[in-house]
């Protein structure tokens, strides 16, 4: 860790408890001027951190920062495992060094300059309130398997967080998690290569964990974070039992395929029987949501009996 971040990381620590801290104290605890302690938070201001600062009282962070505590977090991964303050965006970083890569190796970052979304979409990534993390994936089977991949990767969340103490969770065709139904976490697979016999992919996925007002307001969805749990997860921990899980389960996928994740996603499927309309620009589709098929493929039943379909995006019919 560069000492840009060392000391960035240094004054979060300062402002952990709930009250104001003075710039003063900051200073003489870290033996730095009230200068750069100005210029840090400045900074950590423009890195998305939401810090209040009262003249006479000090600083305060508005929303709970978790980090990830490196070495714990490498010493309960049991693959590579890289770790970054900050990176353009973790998939295109496991995507530049796939060469390199085994099954299994992720990498995790407190803050994106650039993250994606799905269809291009930017992902807020502000500086330690989230977790932002890739893993690559040699599926040996040819692409075609690799449909309904992100399908089984959501199974994988909603049964971590679950069992993490996580209640009110669902899920949205095809890659989105929902907690109270408003967006919690999100996943983006990319293909970096693929053969007859082999598909080398990146798995991407967000959680929000304690969402700030300001960047709360630069999401066009209803959104929802991890903040309101009496005792949030542990980020650290978070990752090394997703990690476990999501191997477990691409193992699994790779065995059975789909198949073996349709009751699980059935269970969780906030839509299952109910009216929605699926957007395919300049067409939609309305109809009753079925569940998914061994593809992936969502389900819609309406006049023209049971239909499936393997793009859009799924809104609600307005009554």
């Amino acid at each position: 860790m560069n000492d840009h971040w060392l000391r960035k990381r240094q004054i979060l620590a300062c402002l952990s408890h709930k009250g104001f801290v003075s710039g003063e104290a900051i200073a003489q605890k870290l033996a730095l001027t009230r200068a750069a302690i100005n210029q840090h938070i400045d900074a950590l201001k423009d890195y998305g951190v939401e810090i209040y600062s009262v003249k006479g009282k000090g600083y305060k962070l508005a929303n709970a920062i978790s980090l990830i505590n490196e070495s714990e977090l490498i010493n309960n991964i049991d693959n590579r495992c890289f770790y970054f303050d900050e990176t353009h965006s973790t998939n295109a970083f496991m995507l530049n060094h796939a060469s390199e890569l085994e099954s299994g190796d992720i990498c995790v970052a407190e803050y994106q300059s650039a993250g994606r979304g799905r269809r291009g979409r930017q992902w807020l990534s502000p500086y330690g309130h989230h977790m932002y993390a890739s893993l690559f994936w040699r599926l040996n089977r040819d692409i075609t398997y690799a449909s309904g991949l992100s399908l089984a990767v959501g199974c994988s969340i909603v049964k971590t967080l679950q069992e993490l103490g996580v209640e009110g969770l669902g899920v949205k065709w095809p890659n989105d998690i929902y907690l109270e139904h408003k967006k919690l976490a999100g996943i983006l697979i990319e293909l970096n290569h693929h053969s007859d016999t082999q598909t080398e992919l990146i798995i991407g996925f967000g959680i929000n964990m304690s969402m700030s007002v300001e960047q709360g307001v630069l999401i066009d969805q209803p959104w929802s974070d991890l903040s309101a749990m009496d005792n949030m997860p542990d980020k650290t921990m978070l990752v090394v039992k997703l990690h476990q899980q999501l191997k477990r389960d691409l193992l699994l996928f790779e065995q059975q395929g789909l198949d073996a994740f349709l009751q699980r996603w059935n269970d969780n499927d906030l839509f299952i029987n109910r009216e929605v309309t699926l957007l395919m620009a300049p067409n939609s589709v309305t109809g009753t949501c079925r569940g998914i098929d061994k593809q992936g493929a969502i389900l819609l039943e309406n006049d023209q009996g049971t239909l499936a379909f393997v793009g859009g995006e799924i809104s609600l019919r307005a009554s």
